[in-house]
């Protein structure tokens, strides 16, 4: 006999964001996890859900998860400067004692975090993956599990984005001691994919794709083995730092993104990770492409990476999203507000990545970010037929949004409001935030604590 099929839920909400723009009085209904009714302009049936502003769930597109167990930790000077250099040495000493029960204990924090800043789905660019020793686990996807499993527990999306990390620098340098456990070939990192795809099933609608992590960890002949393996997102660090690409210059005679697109087929399945330092003629080979640019406006400001090139990129309509990448604070909206209020800093101007008159910031950098991640992360996005049941219900009653209407929700919700405007959050039609708060949050809070004490005793 046929299984019997899954439940039908039901929501309304006055206000909706629909791919076509704000419509009142929204009927929209999931089965199995996936939009099958959104019908604007119809009154609510008994029932139904109530959701008083409905916003379809915004995808992180980038985040190392175990970072969130130092965040806050590397905010102190040096004699000789600091840079993202020496925040990087801080980092591997971190990594160099976290044991597997401690990295989902972090991970759930970081995703519950997540859910209630209105973020559905994570890529999580995961390289952390062998033993204390640099040895594999007997389980090459011990750590990759435990990445699934921290997704499971607290129910956000997940693209996972293994990284395949073989060189210290450019070139095909030998790794340092501080990434031994980071290193692969391409046949055990073959094995470890296989690994991943195990690690993944029972999540209906997780993704895996994979990372090279960067220019400076994989040779060209390496990129070229390992794109056969997977056919999912492919994400990669590029043109972070100007050190970087001063390096990459010396190596190569070419910049990175340069360097990439003469070795790679970059096309829409693929992520660059920051871009922050790329020329005009790189900037129209991202567009051209269709890739998406992956910006990380709250790590990149705590680096001191630099301001990426978005109001020029916007114009010639590229496409990006945000990640939260260091997770050193978690908040969807902020991503969006520093990605505009770093280019008004730089440009001297207000509004200067809304495309024309009379047009909303916040909408853009929503609909936009939105889409982007979704193209990133492998998924559909939006409240539409076939998309992901993935809502996020804003408080009318906070105090940025009372008397808003329309795109002056999303103008305020990102310019105006900080913590409590989101007011419940739904994944595949399953309630995970309700009144802001995550129904798992004291449990996964004592976990993460208990992770924490003895790694930062060490």
């Amino acid at each position: 006999m046929p299984a019997n099929p899954a439940p039908i839920l039901r929501f309304h909400a006055p206000h909706a964001l629909l791919p076509q723009g704000w419509a009142r009085d929204v009927r929209i209904a999931s089965q199995g996890g996936k939009l099958v009714e959104v019908t604007p302009g119809v009154p609510a049936e008994a029932g139904d859900a109530a959701l008083a502003i409905a916003l379809p769930g915004l995808g992180n597109l980038h985040s190392h998860a175990f970072q969130r167990g130092m965040a806050g930790l590397t905010e102190i000077g040096g004699n000789s400067g600091d840079s993202f250099w020496s925040w990087r040495e801080l980092m591997y000493r971190f990594l160099a004692h976290l044991q597997p029960e401690a990295m989902q204990a972090i991970a759930e924090q970081a995703y519950v975090e997540m859910l209630e800043s209105g973020f559905t789905r994570v890529g999580e660019f995961h390289y952390l993956h062998h033993g204390l020793d640099g040895a594999p686990y007997a389980n090459r996807a011990e750590m990759a599990e435990r990445i699934a499993a921290a997704a499971r527990s607290s129910g956000i999306g997940l693209t996972l984005l293994p990284v395949f990390y073989a060189h210290a620098d450019f070139g095909g340098a030998a790794p340092n001691p501080a990434q031994r456990r980071l290193i692969h070939d391409v046949d055990g990192f073959a094995e470890l994919l296989q690994g991943c795809t195990r690690a993944l099933q029972g999540q209906d609608d997780a993704v895996l794709g994979f990372a090279p992590h960067s220019l400076r960890a994989v040779t060209g002949e390496e990129l070229s083995a390992l794109l056969p393996l997977n056919t999912g997102p492919v994400h990669i660090h590029i043109a972070e730092q100007t050190r970087e690409v001063d390096a990459c210059v010396a190596w190569s005679g070419m910049r990175p993104v340069q360097w990439l697109y003469e070795h790679a087929p970059v096309d829409a399945r693929w992520c660059l990770v920051h871009a922050t330092h790329i020329t005009g003629a790189e900037l129209q080979q991202i567009v051209a492409s269709r890739a998406v640019a992956g910006l990380c406006p709250i790590t990149e400001a705590n680096l001191g990476d630099g301001l990426f090139p978005m109001q020029a990129f916007a114009r010639a309509g590229g496409r990006f999203g945000v990640g939260s990448d260091s997770n050193v604070l978690i908040d969807a909206a902020e991503e969006l507000r520093l990605l505009e209020y770093g280019q008004r800093l730089h440009l001297r101007g207000r509004n200067v990545l809304a495309p024309g008159d009379g047009q909303s910031t916040g909408r853009w950098l929503y609909e936009h970010s939105l889409n982007g991640a979704a193209q990133a992360l492998g998924v559909t996005s939006g409240l539409q037929v076939g998309a992901p049941a993935d809502l996020v219900e804003l408080d009318p009653d906070h105090p940025a949004l009372i008397a808003r209407d329309g795109d002056a929700l999303l103008d305020s919700w990102v310019f105006a409001a900080r913590n409590g405007a989101v007011r419940s959050v739904w994944r595949q039609g399953r309630q995970l935030v309700r009144d802001g708060r995550h129904p798992q949050r004291e449990a996964v809070a004592a976990r993460f604590a208990a992770a924490l004490r003895p790694l930062l005793r060490v």
